[in-house]
């Protein structure tokens, strides 16, 4: 991922980038403490949305749509040096006079900055490339997904972008060698995953006369087909894309693979946050960040082999339930090698996938109604994760839709080897990243009403996962997981959100090898063994963010059971749900409060 954008993007929303009228005095004089606070909101986010033509065109906003971010170190100390000086002014503000949806954005919008201060100190502590959102996927998959061409002026606009990835790149080279400086350097087994990417694009025309186009050329072109145009311009387009891939790319690239096998010969095989310079410190940083409690790694290690020891009694019972005989590993190897657990590796195969996933959205979305009472408009597509990244990239991922309507949720699945994604876990999946899960959640979060942009933005890991695994277990509540070996596949996904806890503290903690984690979960899960590998070498990358699902997942189901005993028969799953979505993210503290409150608790 385009890392330095984040912040930009959590702080923005669908309205278009305009100049605001400068508030007079009078007007000044006649807004209310909130009204004031709101429009302090809608400034920062148009200054943050100004600074940042990548997260302009996530929002589907055209201006500076030929340009890229700066992403130097100089320009992540010039945001927070500003992101300062907005939380200095927020200061000024008289809370006492703030009504009661005013106060909620001054302490979400306070808590988004305290994190944010409380990680720029560690701010070179990520990996510029890795392979899961390395720079050299995030800039292609940023062309291919977001960069619209409805236009010949959007056509230009991404072949400006590819004449300037050189550049672009530079700084991230310039970054990731300032990093290693640092004592920050990827473990050596990342090293051939980035490459590979890299060689990847760089592979077909115009690149070398294999008689296929390039990635980006692919992508280029099919767009500009859709142009109402003179066959002559489309022609000059496309022309002046293979230009700018020969001479701003395909250098841009080779660097790359020269600085990775370059830096990979002095990588060590040390996994863990731990190795890191005050890498104990930074560890707890990623743990509050991601889950906003004050768990240390300790209590999420053995909260982590409690809820294990729970789910693996949950799964006894389905085995009992199926007449399987065996011991609990014997069921896991049986789920995990038996091929009527999996499609075939073959296009047939991902098509029948891809359906399936489709009709379980479809047969969810009919049942929506009756459990929630807002829902989205945005509409949900189900992709297959694009063949230049499946190799190095996630399980499975969502894509919000952008505000304005122009792009739906996407809801991705790699199916880049089918022995890595069990048919037993389909569903579960389905209804994480799509409906009910990810889809619903951030869509309605868009198109949140009345609320300042930020908040429809903001993100808190413990909060959006939470929900996500929430409503694997909501499913079975809808009446969904008929068949024992798709509810077995639900428990199994829950399980390995919980085996999370075990290995992330396990990795960065405990100084567990990338060996000893994977032969944790050989142990204590069904998955195949693809799938454990890629887990693991994306846990060591990403410090902490794998243990805010079952922390955010615990609390709300927690937050549930609570109303539910206090208001007995008055319970209304779908108001509960209200309580949850309608404010956006929230960290789980304030999460508490909104459902306490609107449940009739007392916080």
């Amino acid at each position: 991922m385009l890392k330095r954008r984040l912040i930009a993007i959590l702080l923005a929303a669908a309205a278009p980038v305009a100049a605001l009228a400068p508030v007079t005095n009078a007007v000044a004089a006649e807004q209310t403490e909130s009204e004031r606070l709101n429009a302090f909101f809608e400034r920062v986010y148009q200054e943050n949305i100004k600074r940042s033509p990548v997260a302009q065109s996530y929002l589907g906003i055209k201006t500076d749509y030929d340009k890229w971010d700066d992403e130097s170190d100089a320009n992540a100390i010039k945001e927070f040096e500003i992101a300062q000086k907005d939380l200095a002014e927020i200061r000024t503000f008289d809370t006492s006079k703030l009504d009661a949806d005013a106060i909620l954005s001054y302490r979400i919008f306070k808590s988004m900055m305290a994190r944010r201060t409380a990680a720029f100190q560690y701010r070179r502590y990520g990996y510029v490339f890795d392979q899961m959102n390395g720079e050299q996927s995030s800039i292609p998959a940023f062309l291919i997904n977001i960069h619209r061409v409805t236009s010949k002026s959007d056509a230009e606009a991404y072949v400006k972008r590819l004449q300037g990835v050189a550049a672009l790149m530079d700084q991230h080279i310039t970054e990731a060698r300032e990093r290693e400086k640092l004592g920050i350097l990827p473990p050596k087994w990342v090293y051939p995953y980035i490459v590979s990417d890299a060689k990847n694009l760089l592979t077909g025309a115009p690149f070398d006369s294999s008689g296929k186009d390039s990635t980006l050329l692919e992508d280029f072109k099919a767009k500009v087909a859709k142009l109402d145009l003179p066959q002559t311009d489309k022609d000059k387009l496309v022309a002046d894309a293979s230009a700018a891939l020969l001479a701003s790319v395909k250098p841009a690239y080779e660097k790359v693979i020269a600085l990775m096998t370059e830096q990979e010969a002095r990588a060590t095989n040390d996994d863990g946050a731990w190795k890191f310079p005050d890498g104990q410190a930074f560890y707890n940083e990623r743990l509050k960040f991601h889950t906003t409690t004050d768990l240390t790694a300790k209590q999420i290690h053995d909260l982590g082999l409690s809820e294990v020891a729970r789910i693996h009694g949950e799964m006894r019972k389905i085995m009992q339930q199926v007449g399987f005989k065996g011991s609990l590993q014997d069921f896991f190897a049986y789920m995990r090698d038996d091929p009527r657990f999996y499609y075939p590796n073959t296009d047939e195969g991902r098509k029948d996938y891809l359906a399936e996933a489709n009709r379980l959205i479809g047969t969810v979305k009919a049942k929506l109604p009756d459990f929630f009472g807002t829902l989205p408009n945005a509409p949900l597509e189900v992709k297959q994760v694009e063949a230049f990244r499946e190799k190095s990239a996630g399980k499975a991922f969502y894509q919000r839709p952008a505000p304005d309507g122009s792009r739906p949720g996407v809801y991705y699945v790699n199916l880049y080897n089918m022995r890595d994604m069990s048919k037993a876990e389909l569903e579960a999946l389905a209804y994480h990243e799509g409906l009910p899960g990810h889809h619903l959640q951030l869509a309605i979060a868009t198109e949140l009403k009345d609320v300042p942009k930020f908040r429809k933005f903001g993100g808190f890991t413990a909060y959006s996962e939470g929900w996500g695994l929430y409503t694997e277990e909501l499913g079975k509540d809808m009446g969904f997981y008929q068949d024992p070996y798709s509810d077995f596949g639900r428990l199994q996904m829950e399980l390995w959100r919980a085996c999370r806890l075990v290995v992330d503290s396990g990795l960065h903690d405990k100084r567990w090898t990338r060996e000893q984690a994977i032969q944790y979960l050989k142990d204590n899960t069904p998955n195949p063994e693809g799938d454990i590998v890629k887990a693991i070498e994306r846990y060591i990358v990403y410090p902490g963010q794998a243990t805010a699902y079952l922390v955010g997942k615990l609390e709300i189901m927690k937050l549930r059971s609570e109303a539910r005993a206090r208001l007995g028969d008055k319970f209304d799953i779908r108001a509960f749900h209200d309580a949850i979505l309608k404010s956006g993210a929230v960290p789980l503290d304030i999460l508490r409060e909104n459902v306490t409150t609107a449940t009739g608790g007392k916080v």
